[in-house]
């Protein structure tokens, strides 16, 4: 049995920046991973002072973000789709997003190409965002709503018959990579080993704001070996992310030492298992 991993993301870079590592942890296992990237990341801007590409990315950012895209599936061994809507960029002060862009498009129209994904690539496991998008970007927010939508929908036979035969979705989870047990075990491995480290002042920044929160992880996926492959298909995403980013700032042995993990909560499960889990897979196997 082929095990099958759907990954449904906003914007391309997204999805290396958020489970990057378990997608090449379950590639490495035998598994299919498919990333969608529901828009192209047009309203992104030049977040890398060093780019070398700045001219295209001038010139044609929708064009770039599909060449970093590309280049960061072929590092992380996945598959990808691009579901073709624009990007939103964050809300003008009245609250409201361009016309036609994906948070402006209604959810059952912008949910039918997700299913159609659904139906043909047959998941076992859907991946995406929580309620607030992770953070409260229209399009982050919107890929929830669409991700939840289309894991119920995929599954029904009245919902756009013309899309294929319906397909049952095992397990649903949320992203919690970022998590509050996570954060204040690396910050008391940092301080326990070297009271003077200059990453405890990073760290004191990253406890503010998630080490009061509850931490709803339920699944601890074990990929350390897979933090290179990562930050190398996060690399690939150039126009967004500078070799001196914050993403790096968290030396890859001391995470293999600390928290060699990447986490997700479970959200619902058509299959028998139990929490807490090591594997998105758990229960379905047995099934």
């Amino acid at each position: 049995m082929t095990l099958r991993l759907l990954a449904v993301h906003a914007h391309p870079d997204d999805e290396s920046s958020k489970g990057a590592a378990t997608y090449a942890y379950y590639v490495h296992r035998g598994a299919e991973v498919m990333v969608v990237s529901c828009t192209g990341g047009e309203g992104g801007d030049i977040l890398n002072e060093g780019l070398a590409a700045r001219a295209m990315a001038e010139r044609d950012m929708p064009g770039l973000r599909r060449i970093e895209m590309d280049a960061a599936a072929r590092v992380l061994g996945i598959q990808h789709r691009w579901l073709g809507y624009v990007d939103s960029g964050m809300p003008s002060e009245d609250g409201s997003v361009p016309p036609n862009s994906f948070a402006d498009i209604p959810l059952e129209i912008a949910a039918e190409p997700l299913v159609k994904v659904i139906r043909e690539f047959r998941p076992h496991v859907l991946l995406t965002y929580d309620e607030n998008g992770g953070y409260p970007h229209p399009d982050h927010i919107r890929c929830h709503e669409l991700s939840v939508a289309a894991y119920d929908w995929a599954a029904d036979p009245a919902r756009y018959p013309e899309q294929g035969a319906p397909w049952r979705i095992s397990k649903l989870y949320y992203d919690r990579i970022f998590n509050s047990t996570r954060v204040s075990t690396m910050f008391e491995h940092v301080r326990a080993g070297d009271p003077q480290s200059p990453l405890l002042e990073h760290f004191e920044g990253m406890m503010k704001r998630f080490g009061e929160a509850a931490d709803p992880s339920t699944t601890r996926v074990p990929v350390g070996e897979f933090f290179e492959t990562r930050d190398a298909a996060l690399l690939s995403h150039a126009s967004q992310v500078a070799p001196e980013s914050s993403f790096f700032f968290w030396p890859n042995d001391l995470q293999r030492t600390a928290w060699p993990y990447e986490d997700y909560q479970l959200i619902d499960s058509k299959v028998p298992t139990s929490v807490p889990e090591n594997d998105l897979f758990a229960g379905i196997e047995d099934a």
